[in-house]
C-alpha cells in the first residue's frame, strides 16, 4: 500500500509532535524532516524535560531515543502510556534489536525507528499517524457535539425532515441525508441513529473528503499487520468496530471511482478484506451517508456510480438552507448564547442578551455558510462583547450599516428619552440643580423626578453648569 505523494487534503499543522533527544543535531534533524509536512514540531534534551513540556502542553505524537542521560525513552514511554493514552510513541534509537523492538511495541510503542534514519520511513509513519490522530480528534469533537447540541426545528421544513427522520429510524435501510455545507447533516445522521433500536451500539463517522483513498481503506476496511509501514498488528476498521451500530460517511461525493466500487461490494454482501489480508470478514451495520453535491449530475457526468447511487438511496432526507428556515434562528441564536456562554465568559459572568436590532440583522442577513456560519458569529460576538448587551458592533456591524435595521419602536423609545433628557436638564437649570423646585415646575413628585434623572443617568452638577 503505497502512502499519499499529497498532503492536501489534511491540515497537518493541527497535528503537534514532541522530538526528544539529548543529541542537539538529531532533535534539530527530526524537526526540520517532519516539520516540512506542516506538523508543529516541539523539541526537548531530556525525559524529564519532556514530561514537563507534556503536562502543559497536547501532543499527538512523541518521538524519543531510548539512551539519554537521566530517564531513559522506554521509561518517558511506560509514562507517557500511564497518562496519556492518545499520544502514540517512537522510539529511536543507534542499538536497536528485535528484542528490544518487540519489547517496546508490547509495552505501548507505535513505531520504532533506528539510527541511522530512513527518512521516507519516518514521513510515511508521520503521515499515517497524523491521520490516525485526526479521525480520533474528530470523533472525540462528535461525541462533544452530540451531547451539547440538539436540532432547532421551528419552521415547517424543519419539522418535516424530524418527521422523516423520526419515520425511517426504526428501520434498517441505508439513508442519504443531502444539504449545504453547514446545515447539520452529522446532527441528523446521529438524531436517526439514537431513535433507532441500535441507539446502544456505536455511531462513527468519518469525513470522505479529508482522506485519500489508500487511507480511507484502511480506516473503513482495517488492516493485517505488516500490511504498511507502521502496521505492527492487527487493526479493526470502522465497519468491523461498527458491531451492528451506524457508520456515517460524509462527504461521499469526494470518493474516487474505484473506491465507489469497493464500498458498493461492501454494502451488496456484508462482507470485507482487511488490508493485506486473505480473508473475507463479515461485517454488521447501517448505513447513512451525506453530500453537499448533485448526485444525479454526477452520474450523468460519469463521475458517480449509478449502482451505488441506488444502494445508497433508498430513503433520501433533504436539508434546507438556514435562509430557507429563517424562524429557526431566534432560537438557534438563544441555543448557542448558551451553549458557549459558559466556556468563553468568565467565571461567574452573566449571558448576555441580544439588543432587537442585533437580532433583526441576524434574521435578515443572508447565511451562505448556513447554521455553522451563524454560530461561530455567535462565538465571535461573545467574545468581543464586554456588556450585557450584544450590540450590533460585536456582529462587525458599523452605525450607518444598522441605522435603517432599527425597528420603528426603538427609534421611538430613543426620541422620547432624548425628549425627557432635555426637558429635565432645563428644569434644574432654571431652578439652579434644586430638585424639589425642578419636580414642582415639571408637575411630577420629588420621587418621581429622581427616578427619571437615575434612568437617564443625568447628574445634577452637569445639569447646572
Amino acid at each position: 500500500m503505497s502512502v499519499p505523494q499529497s498532503t492536501e487534503s489534511m491540515d497537518f499543522n493541527q497535528i503537534r509532535i514532541l522530538v526528544v533527544d539529548d543529541q542537539e543535531d538529531v532533535r534539530r534533524g527530526l524537526q526540520r524532516l517532519i516539520g516540512s509536512l506542516g506538523c508543529d514540531v516541539q523539541i526537548a534534551e531530556s525525559g524529564e524535560t519532556a514530561l514537563s513540556m507534556l503536562h502543559e502542553t497536547t501532543y499527538d505524537i512523541v518521538f524519543t531515543d531510548i539512551k539519554m542521560g537521566g530517564m531513559s525513552g522506554v521509561d518517558l514511554m511506560e509514562r507517557i502510556t500511564e497518562e496519556w493514552n492518545n499520544i502514540e510513541v517512537v522510539l529511536i534509537t543507534g542499538y536497536g534489536t528485535i528484542e528490544l523492538a518487540v519489547q517496546c511495541l508490547r509495552n505501548g510503542a507505535s513505531h520504532f525507528i533506528t539510527k541511522p534514519f530512513n527518512n521516507q520511513e519516518i514521513l510515511e509513519f508521520v503521515e499515517r499517524a497524523g491521520y490516525r490522530q485526526l479521525a480520533k480528534k474528530q470523533r472525540r469533537r462528535s461525541q462533544e457535539h452530540y451531547q451539547s447540541e440538539k436540532i432547532i426545528a421551528r419552521s415547517r421544513e424543519m419539522h418535516k425532515v424530524l418527521e422523516m427522520a423520526e419515520q425511517v429510524a426504526p428501520k434498517t435501510v441505508p439513508v442519504l441525508v443531502e444539504g449545504a455545507s453547514g446545515t447539520g447533516k452529522e446532527l441528523i445522521a446521529h438524531a436517526i441513529h439514537e431513535k433507532s433500536g441500535i441507539s446502544g451500539k456505536p455511531f462513527l463517522a468519518i469525513n470522505c473528503a479529508a482522506l485519500p483513498d489508500n487511507l480511507l481503506e484502511s480506516e473503513l476496511f482495517g488492516y493485517k499487520q505488516g500490511a504498511f509501514t507502521g502496521a505492527h498488528e492487527d487493526t479493526n476498521g470502522l465497519f468491523q468496530q461498527a458491531r451492528g451500530g451506524t457508520i456515517f460517511l460524509d462527504e461521499i461525493a469526494s470518493m474516487s471511482l474505484a473506491f465507489q466500487g469497493k464500498l458498493l461490494r461492501v454494502i451488496e454482501n456484508k462482507v470485507i478484506r482487511p488490508l493485506g489480508g486473505g480473508e473475507d470478514v463479515s461485517v454488521d451495520f447501517r448505513l447513512i451517508t451525506a453530500t453537499n453535491r448533485n448526485l444525479e449530475e454526477m452520474v450523468e457526468a460519469g463521475e458517480f456510480r449509478e449502482d451505488l447511487l441506488y444502494r445508497i438511496d433508498v430513503f433520501r432526507i433533504e436539508l434546507p438552507m438556514l435562509d430557507e428556515r429563517r424562524e429557526c434562528i431566534p432560537a438557534l441564536v438563544e441555543h448557542f448564547i448558551e451553549r458557549f456562554s459558559a466556556e468563553i465568559l468568565k467565571d461567574g459572568a452573566q449571558a448576555p442578551e441580544l439588543t432587537p436590532v442585533s437580532l433583526r440583522y441576524l434574521c435578515e442577513r443572508q447565511w451562505s455558510g448556513n447554521v455553522r456560519e451563524l454560530e461561530n458569529t455567535i462565538k465571535r460576538a461573545l467574545v468581543v462583547c464586554e456588556g450585557e448587551k450584544i450590540l450590533p458592533s460585536h456582529l462587525g456591524l458599523t452605525r450607518e450599516s444598522t441605522d435603517d435595521l432599527e425597528p420603528y419602536e426603538d427609534r421611538k423609545q430613543q426620541v422620547i428619552e432624548n425628549f425627557q433628557r432635555q426637558y429635565i436638564n432645563k428644569a434644574l437649570f432654571h431652578t439652579g440643580g434644586n430638585i424639589s423646585q425642578a419636580s414642582e415646575m415639571c408637575g411630577i413628585t420629588r420621587a418621581a423626578f429622581q427616578r427619571i434623572m437615575k434612568k437617564l443617568d443625568i447628574e445634577r452638577e452637569v445639569a447646572v453648569s
